[in-house]
């Protein structure tokens, strides 16, 4: 296993993944379940961020404490990366928020880029980790955490990451969140991105004949917004 790669073995993430697995699980429990594994994701990932400390005084005396020393940026991809979003805004809730629009078109199942939007812009000094749409602000220093769900093929987070890198963020300063991931998947993207560090839940063996991870968790978009089609 690469050292930039990260997979989690807790109790925690098990059980809640396994609620996640099941079709009897609604999207209430759905999007609960993301976030509980987002939030575990986000504290693992930033163990080595650097601190800075600083003097202070508590109604006792006086202490030395520390604060994270990087500014950070997230950029969930659209959509079902909205549902890692607030758990990493518990963590860093000053963070501003850059949605990357990518969807995976069906039948090729290569990424394509729809959009870019940017939620909350603090100061132009923070961290950019995503290309604004037109914007003139561009990256300095910090931290970016990309986050989705569930990466599959690894086409979608690899051209998210493509879309970073060429707004000139270095690819040491991003790491790469997802809940689960298929072994293609991050085949593909340590082949692209060999210097990116991923963080992942979970990882699945295989890929079914439409893209989507097996055992997997389904579309997960469609389970975190309750569209899926009845119907079908």
């Amino acid at each position: 296993m690469s050292q930039k790669l990260h997979v989690l073995s807790h109790p925690l993430i098990n059980s809640r993944l396994a609620r996640l697995r099941q079709t009897t699980t609604d999207a209430k429990e759905f999007r609960e379940g993301i976030h509980d594994i987002s939030l575990i994701l986000g504290i693992e990932a930033s163990r080595d961020l650097e601190e800075v400390t600083f003097s202070g005084q508590t109604p006792i005396g006086p202490f030395t404490g520390s604060m994270i020393q990087p500014k950070i940026g997230l950029t969930p991809i659209l959509r079902a990366g909205l549902g890692m979003t607030d758990a990493l805004l518990n963590l860093f809730p000053s963070a501003p928020v850059y949605h990357l629009g990518i969807f995976r078109e069906k039948v090729s199942l290569r990424p394509v880029e729809c959009a870019f939007h940017h939620a909350v812009l603090l100061c132009f000094d923070l961290t950019v980790v995503a290309r604004l749409f037109q914007a003139s602000a561009k990256p300095t220093g910090g931290l970016g955490l990309s986050v989705g769900p569930a990466d599959c093929h690894g086409g979608t987070a690899c051209a998210a990451m493509n879309m970073i890198l060429e707004w000139g963020v270095p690819i040491e300063r991003v790491k790469l969140l997802c809940v689960l991931a298929s072994q293609d998947g991050l085949n593909h993207v340590q082949s692209e991105h060999p210097g990116l560090e991923v963080w992942v839940a979970a990882v699945d063996p295989e890929l079914t004949s439409n893209g989507l991870i097996s055992p997997g968790l389904g579309d997960t978009g469609d389970r975190l917004y309750n569209t899926l089609n009845t119907k079908e």
